[in-house]
């Protein structure tokens, strides 16, 4: 905008040079949320012709103005707040404040939650098995088939399978599988029945000390304490013995076994699971016995 002056004229001051406000409003746009204010025509020159600055009509005191001010749009309803629907959305995307919904838990979940735990019921208190951290021992017991007649049950021990002493959770795994192997019995004895320590093939390290094996036998139901008709460990070793000496108030009914072909003279052999490793030495013992005779 150029504005001139008179050579020799004074500045006008602010108040003089002050425009018309506007007397009408552009309405004719179609959009119905953009609403343009038309700024009036201005001669800015200083002499008092028609439509100066200086003219009579530009100086007439505001209250003439017919002018509704409430009907009038403020660049802030029009332009400021204009909403799209998608903005929002895409400014939550965007800050990644997006809100999450909680997932749902899944059947398949809730089965996968079954299997790594398990809640059993042992001396009228219930227990929870953390059946992961067993998962790699769970074949230290094992159901051998029956003997006699009825349901009289063989329950194989394999003490080969126990955990290492030196694992740094090892108490915590045994605790754990001290009660995987009562609920386990409990399920699968039915009438009488004996259990077959298999000791052979197990390092002193994977050997379980007397306080827990007392504590195997204190806690089994007393239904169980009374059927239990026999007790075999097979492949005895001297420190086997040794402690079975000191437990036997509390586990009678013990019988030592050297060798598979003595036990299969004792009781049927076709559903014991046998595992390698004391087939092996089974194999080891006998050929020293005919080597030294």
């Amino acid at each position: 905008m150029d504005i001139s002056f008179e050579e020799g004229m004074p500045s006008p001051s602010a108040a003089d040079m002050r425009p018309e406000p506007p007397n009408s409003l552009d309405l004719s746009d179609a959009h119905p949320r953009r609403i343009k204010l038309t700024a009036p025509n201005i001669n800015l020159s200083l002499d008092q012709s028609e439509g100066s600055v200086l003219s009579d009509d530009n100086l007439d005191s505001p209250d003439e103005i017919d002018i509704n001010v409430d009907e009038l749009d403020t660049p802030d309803e029009a332009d400021s707040f204009e909403y799209t629907g998608h903005e929002v959305s895409t400014s939550n995307k965007d800050s990644g404040q997006e809100s999450e919904s909680i997932p749902e838990y899944t059947a398949e979940e809730e089965r996968e939650d079954n299997r790594l735990w398990r809640t059993v019921v042992i001396g009228e208190q219930e227990q929870r098995i953390d059946m992961k951290v067993i998962e790699p021992y769970r074949r230290v017991i094992s159901h051998g088939g029956y003997y006699g007649d009825g349901l009289n049950a063989i329950i194989v021990f394999a003490a080969c399978f126990l955990p290492d002493s030196s694992r740094a959770d090892y108490h915590y795994v045994m605790e754990n599988l001290f009660l995987y192997v009562i609920s386990t019995l409990e399920l699968m004895v039915a009438e009488d029945y004996m259990i077959v320590y298999l000791n052979g093939a197990t390092p002193r390290r994977k050997m379980p000390g007397l306080g827990w094996m007392k504590k195997c036998y204190q806690m089994i139901d007393r239904r169980l304490r009374k059927n239990l008709k026999s007790f075999i460990i097979v492949h005895p070793s001297w420190f086997i013995r040794t402690i079975l000496a000191v437990t036997r108030p509390f586990i009678s009914k013990i019988k030592y076994v050297n060798s598979l072909s003595e036990l299969s003279g004792l009781i049927p052999m076709d559903c014991i699971h046998i595992p390698e490793s004391i087939i092996k030495l089974d194999e080891e013992l006998r050929e020293a016995s005919e080597a030294a005779k």
